[in-house]
């Protein structure tokens, strides 16, 4: 694919390159269809069984299903082709939303029959989910990928603040049939262009992963990763408690405020509304304001509007209310989603997407589930105030975890490591393979070395590494031995391809410790093999692998 000119960094600036620009207004109208669904499903729970733990099992059915197969659907993302898997599975969510639309139509839509083809239009949901946000870094240049990861929040509100309010408007007028039919529209329109999108396959000389391969690999590299740990808890902490409020509106206004769909329509479009005016700030907030704090102070933002709608009874004023809390929604899930982005490189990034889309659909689905019993049990409003106090005792405990960091990894492939020189042709499932890398440590180094040495193991295990470890010497002290293991040849090769800049970093600053910055570490490769076969020992002299 020919990408254009990158504009400045502006908030709009990916809007300037037309497959982005395409892709993106075809989900908007997607996510917009999302909601005209999620209105109309609640909707005629509510009315025909008046159960809050119903209602709340409709979310549940949405999001269970990306708990159970987000992370393998991030890890087929990483290793086919995105377009030809998201085209499969917007036919799928096609195929279920049409059945819905049917039924309902012909007055046969059940309780459970809803819920169950509610959780079949999740899978669809849980399979897309990581491939399409994975997609975002292939359509705009690196410099814009903030800005591009930001408008994917903003559609997502965007559809918030128009869906609900189309949704209430379309069961009102004409019915529930129609509602899910307009849903069933939107993933065709997204098929479309999906279908229209010629997309540049990424080159490799390597075969690509197997599935068990790269499912271990994606959750190693999890495993390794901080900033993407970071993202994750803060995620859980904050979307489990969150989720109440989503959960509960629809009782809250049809019992507690005795209002009508439409009213849930408007509320749930206030909170889309200052989604979107919050997605506008947040380029300035951004610049005056770390990502840390930001996250802080909007979870705590949430919690009071949680507490507000437990209690107040005047609709325009919960409007108000509805608007704030979808400025500090937009707040914590932008800055969630811009960190476990940058934060990891192209190779991994479905799988690790798919993680952060675990942890968020898990805190949704688990929620709602809980707080729709609890609400059962004791009363909306009760229900209402534990989770504000959840969410805010949720916001002072995450601290610890920080996503700053994520500004200041560069993830993009270096490619400093040579191809190691062979003696004969070595078949690509040989191994194990062991990786030696000798250092001659200045004496007042030593600490320094050895300090330095520890985030290049944690990017050798992240990269694939089944071992890694640093010995000394015993009859020589300051000749340190570095080594790690892969499990064959060719997952050794792949380790060149997925070193990053920020780890070309890491083994620059190793060698200023050295006895001799200029001259190079002595790099060998030990290969195992099949029984009668020697393992082979290639020194070679440059780069740290």
């Amino acid at each position: 694919m020919t990408m254009s000119t990158p504009a400045p960094h502006g908030p709009w600036s990916p809007l300037g390159q037309p497959t982005f620009r395409a892709l993106w207004l075809a989900i908007l109208v997607g996510n917009i269809g999302t909601w005209v669904h999620d209105v109309a499903a609640a909707w005629i729970m509510a009315e025909t069984t008046n159960s809050p733990l119903m209602v709340a099992a409709v979310q549940s059915a949405t999001t269970l299903p990306v708990v159970v197969l987000a992370i393998v659907a991030g890890t087929l993302a990483d290793i086919v082709d995105r377009r030809r898997y998201l085209i499969v599975a917007q036919l799928w969510m096609l195929l279920v939303a049409s059945t819905l639309a049917v039924l309902a139509h012909l007055d046969a839509l059940g309780p459970w029959t809803l819920i169950a083809l509610t959780f079949a239009l999740g899978i669809g949901a849980a399979m897309a989910m990581p491939a399409q946000q994975a997609t975002t870094p292939e359509l705009v240049p690196k410099p814009m990928l903030g800005p591009a990861v930001a408008l994917g929040s903003l559609s997502m509100n965007i559809a918030r603040a128009t869906g609900p309010a189309l949704g209430g408007l379309i069961v009102a007028q004409a019915g529930i049939a129609w509602a899910f039919a307009v849903n069933a529209l939107t993933f065709l329109a997204v098929a479309i262009v999906l279908w229209r999108w010629r997309r540049t396959p990424t080159v490799s000389v390597l075969p690509p992963e197997t599935f068990g391969v790269a499912l271990r690999a994606g959750l190693r590299y999890a495993t390794q990763a901080s900033v993407l740990q970071a993202v994750l808890v803060k995620a859980a902490c904050f979307f489990t408690f969150a989720s109440a409020l989503t959960a509960l509106l629809p009782i809250v206004v049809k019992q507690d405020l005795a209002a009508s769909a439409g009213t849930y329509g408007l509320l749930l479009g206030c909170i889309g509304a200052g989604a979107i005016g919050g997605a506008m700030l947040l380029p300035g907030l951004r610049a005056r304001m770390d990502p840390d704090r930001m996250v802080m102070v909007a979870t705590l933002a949430y919690a009071l509007c949680i507490l507000a709608i437990a209690w107040l009874r005047w609709i325009p004023l919960l409007y108000a209310v509805a608007l704030l809390a979808g400025f500090a929604w937009i707040t914590v899930l932008s800055s969630l989603q811009i960190a476990a982005q940058t934060a990891v490189p192209a190779w991994v990034r479905a799988r690790a997407l798919s993680l952060y889309i675990v942890v968020f659909s898990a805190g949704m689905a688990i929620g709602s589930l809980g707080w729709g019993w609890l609400a059962q049990a004791i009363g909306s409003p009760q229900a209402l105030m534990a989770s504000a106090l959840g969410t805010a005792v949720a916001a002072v405990a995450s601290v610890r975890f920080r996503l700053g960091a994520a500004a200041h990894v560069n993830v993009t492939p270096s490619g400093h490591w040579p191809q190691p020189v062979i003696a004969e042709d070595i078949h690509d499932d040989r191994g194990p393979v062991l990786v030696t890398i000798e250092y001659r440590v200045a004496p007042t180094q030593r600490e320094e070395f050895l300090r330095r040495l520890q985030p290049l193991g944690h990017a050798r295990r992240r990269n694939g590494a089944l071992q890694w470890g640093v010995a000394e010497d015993s009859t020589q002290p300051g000749l340190y031995l570095e080594y790690f293991v892969d499990s064959s040849w060719r997952e050794h090769l792949r380790q060149h391809e997925r070193v990053t800049e920020d780890e070309r970093a890491i083994q620059d600053a190793l060698l200023e410790t050295l006895d001799d910055p200029a001259q190079r570490p002595l790099v060998r490769h030990f290969i195992g093999g099949a029984p009668g076969v020697a393992p082979l020992s290639i020194p070679s002299h440059g780069a740290l692998a």
